[in-house]
């Protein structure tokens, strides 16, 4: 045996020679989001782990995905829910309810946000998704990673792919999607709007505040119970100011490792072989369309508050009902300190942000209720 043979054995054997075109054109996208992740800064905590993911499971040969792979354990953690409502936890943990508790309009503002997810359910079952596919995909729209993944294994298992990659692209991609449909909506006068100090919330409200949420809705929507539990479980851990190990790990330790397994988890689900077909460019297609509604939803009822107040409200805030937490709520205060530089919109802007987060739950808990039995 010659060398030449041995060459021709080894490329034969090699993963150049299983190198699909599915293959090349997603490793090309995961350099895309590199570079979005790592030059732009777009959500890196998210999209790099995400991309590294996409790119590992499209190099062939290399069995990350098969059974017993490493990344094939690691999604077990996404199949089983586990992850996404960890992640609610550590988000509770880290988010501050005031600007919600201070400011209760904020609520109509989260609710006007999941626009997107209800126009992305008609669509869908326009196009021959079932209603219980369609209500997967429509959750897209909240721009709610967690929720869109617990819905997914509940309603469409089958759509986890996609539903997962696109929910989690679009949450990273929130400082490129948000701002052109802001100002196209608004005047520049609007988004100048300097908004008041919001007054102080007190302790026993922080407190009351997540126990009653979980009360009331788990009641209504039972489902909604894992997400929402959690999510206020790991609020309470960081307010009540007497199991501060615990909030510390929840804020950190904790969601920095699922953060990590969870964005290589969704990402490797991009598939090329599988990841690249009509349904999948649909399901992307329409989370876009889903995001972009919501954002529209959430200015739009911003505007009319703006002339029902006499201008108090600054219809920026209203883009941050979309439950992306705290990057929706960063986009509203960046997209007006451009307009007026001592605007500081961030905490009037968190309070929508975090009814999103308990609007997409509540919806993906309607949803639920309703389809869970149609699959």
């Amino acid at each position: 045996m010659n060398f030449f043979n041995v060459l021709a054995e080894l490329l034969e054997a090699s993963g150049f020679a299983a190198l699909t075109w599915q293959n090349i054109a997603m490793i090309l996208v995961s350099f895309v989001l590199f570079y979005l992740a790592i030059v732009k800064k777009f959500e890196p905590l998210l999209l790099l782990p995400i991309s590294f993911g996409m790119f590992l499971v499209n190099l062939p040969l290399a069995g990350l995905m098969d059974e017993g792979g490493i990344i094939y354990l690691m999604s077990y953690g996404v199949k089983s829910n586990l992850f996404p409502c960890l992640v609610f936890m550590g988000v509770g943990a880290m988010t501050d309810f005031s600007p919600l508790i201070a400011n209760p309009i904020s609520l109509l503002l989260g609710a006007a946000a999941q626009l997107g997810i209800y126009v992305a359910f008609i669509f869908a079952t326009q196009i021959g998704f079932t209603p219980a596919e369609a209500a997967a995909i429509g959750i897209i729209g909240g721009a709610d990673g967690p929720t869109s993944i617990y819905i997914a294994n509940n309603l469409a298992p089958h759509l986890l792919a996609p539903i997962a990659v696109a929910a989690y692209s679009y949450m990273a991609l929130i400082p490129l999607i948000q701002p052109p449909i802001m100002k196209l909506l608004t005047t520049k006068k609007e988004r100048a709007v300097k908004m008041g100090q919001l007054r102080k919330v007190s302790k026993t409200e922080k407190v009351v505040f997540p126990i009653a949420v979980v009360l009331f809705c788990s009641l209504l929507l039972p489902s909604v119970a894992p997400l929402l539990g959690l999510l206020m479980m790991g609020n309470l851990f960081k307010e009540s100011g007497v199991v501060q190990r615990l909030s510390d790990t929840a804020q950190n330790a904790m969601i920095n490792i699922i953060t990590i397994m969870l964005g290589l988890s969704v990402g490797a689900k991009a598939d090329g072989s599988t990841f690249l077909d009509v349904s999948t460019l649909k399901i992307i297609a329409m989370g876009l369309a889903a995001f972009c509604f919501s954002t529209a939803g959430g200015v739009l009822l911003g505007k009319l508050l703006y002339v029902v107040t006499g201008g108090k409200i600054n219809p920026l805030i209203g883009s941050a009902g979309v439950s992306a937490v705290p990057m929706a709520a960063r986009v509203s205060q960046t997209v007006g300190a451009k307009e007026n530089p001592t605007n500081f919109l961030l905490m009037h802007a968190m309070g929508p942000n975090v009814a999103g987060v308990i609007g997409s739950a509540v919806a993906a808990g309607f949803f639920m209720m309703i389809f869970k039995g149609t699959m």
